[in-house]
């Protein structure tokens, strides 16, 4: 029968465990774990309900595995509840951040089928018994610390690690966050096209002030210009005959002053 090369522990927990003798040892409740190098080194059982005994066997022991049961090869230790109680885990150990604070728990943890290496653990942020509750995923290296029952992180908060397993909360938060920064990011952009038209707007304005400036001095010029004073346009002619007839008469007007200031004449 197959084996997978890696289990979560909690899909681990869900199984019977059956002996080469067909005998069913109950299921398993609890991980025997070595926290020092982060590793599991085999699990613990329940035979029977009415009974404190337990027994334990070794990881090394598995022969099969399937959805439901573990096939086993060997004989199991025996041991009492009280005794396991003292041995060393850090499920459902307490989490802290760099400063001290606590942050969530641990939940779970994948790990080695046939070695029992842990590769990461999964933490939970409330009771991770509780159903539907999230899961981030806490690497070996980031782990500073550990002592029964706590583990000290190089993080700030779980935003800081890669989310597992999130519920409707926490996807209803992330996408939250999405839509805020999305939000952010297009009044920034609305708010750099509005300065850009602003200042369109005002160099247009600066420009179209110039030339009207300009278009004043102009005509300031040729009000002062005494050339301008004979304009056509002032005058009430309606056909060209009279047009002639004034431009006679100015020429004999002018002959006239002309011949007045002539000394000799």
């Amino acid at each position: 029968m197959a084996k997978p090369t890696k289990l979560f522990l909690s899909d681990f927990l869900k199984h019977n465990v059956r002996c080469e003798n067909g005998i069913d040892h109950g299921p398993v409740i609890s991980p025997w774990m070595h926290p020092p190098v982060h590793r599991i080194l085999g699990w613990v059982t329940r035979p029977s309900n009415l009974r404190l005994q337990r027994e334990v066997w070794r990881l090394n022991q598995i022969v099969g595995l399937n959805q439901k049961e573990i096939y086993v090869k060997g004989l199991c230790s025996i041991s009492e509840e009280q005794t396991l109680q003292r041995f060393p885990t850090l499920m459902n150990a307490s989490v802290f951040n760099r400063s001290g604070e606590k942050l969530g728990l641990i939940a779970d943890f994948l790990f080695e089928l046939k070695k029992g290496n842990i590769q990461y653990y999964l933490v939970s942020r409330s009771n991770p018994l509780i159903p539907g509750t999230s899961r981030w995923r806490l690497s070996l290296s980031q782990i500073i610390d550990k002592q029964p029952g706590s583990i000290s992180c190089d993080i700030d908060s779980f935003e800081d690690l890669p989310i597992q397993k999130a519920s409707l909360k926490e996807e209803f938060l992330s996408k939250s966050r999405k839509w805020k920064s999305q939000f952010q990011d297009l009044t920034f952009n609305a708010t750099d096209r509005l300065e850009g038209w602003i200042d369109e707007q005002i160099s247009e304005s600066e420009s179209e002030s110039e030339s009207e400036k300009l278009s004043i001095e102009d005509l300031q010029e040729i009000s002062n210009d005494s050339s301008y004073d004979d304009w056509i346009d002032n005058l009430d002619i309606d056909s060209s005959q009279e047009l002639n007839t004034m431009n006679k008469r100015i020429k004999n007007i002018r002959s006239t002053n002309e011949s007045d200031l002539d000394p000799w004449i």
